[in-house]
């Protein structure tokens, strides 16, 4: 299991809204869209490229996580100035249980990036913000096997998308303990 680091930070004292893994310096930076609202349009492109998801989609999704709400919620993983993976949570990911959310969607890893632990990160860092804002249960809708259990995620049950049949996916979120949950 890869080591916990400290993903991002939403405000610290010194102004910056995110910092680097401090156990790897070379890490791209977590970023979580709130706080950083310059970064909208370059964040809904990103995503509307990578899933093709109309783009006015993820404009208005966006524009909504800026209301400080725990959904929506969007997070990314950025190298200077380039998007190197995301992802975000909603209501519900285009499946026929409204009742299971809120849901982890989109999540992707450019593949010059995969196998380095980044999906993880991310995982962990929504996980751990979405438990601070009160949600202990977050869904996803994947094909993928094998993947998501290596993050604590386990197959819940069979949902039907407009593409047919999806695994669906709980984790089941631990409420932070004390100050040292990795965001400060």
């Amino acid at each position: 299991m890869p080591t916990a680091c400290c993903d991002f930070t939403p405000r610290n004292p010194a102004g910056t809204a995110a910092r680097r893994c401090d156990a790897d310096p070379a890490a791209p930076t977590l970023l979580r869209l709130a706080d950083h609202p310059g970064r909208l349009r370059q964040m809904a492109f990103w995503f509307h490229e990578k899933w093709r998801v109309p783009l006015a989609a993820y404009l208005e999704s966006m524009e909504q996580s800026l209301g400080g709400t725990p959904v929506p919620r969007w997070y990314a993983a950025m190298e200077g100035e380039r998007i190197v993976g995301g992802l975000g949570v909603i209501e519900n990911d285009f499946h026929d249980r409204p009742d299971l959310a809120p849901n982890v969607c989109a999540v992707y890893v450019e593949p010059d990036r995969r196998g380095q632990g980044l999906a993880g990160r991310l995982l962990r860092t929504v996980c751990r913000d979405m438990a601070a804002q009160g949600v202990d249960t977050l869904y996803l809708v994947t094909d993928h096997e094998g993947f998501y259990e290596r993050y604590g995620w386990e197959f819940f049950t069979t949902v039907t998308t407009a593409d047919g049949p999806s695994r669906l996916y709980r984790h089941r979120i631990q409420p932070p303990r004390g100050t040292d949950d990795g965001i400060q």
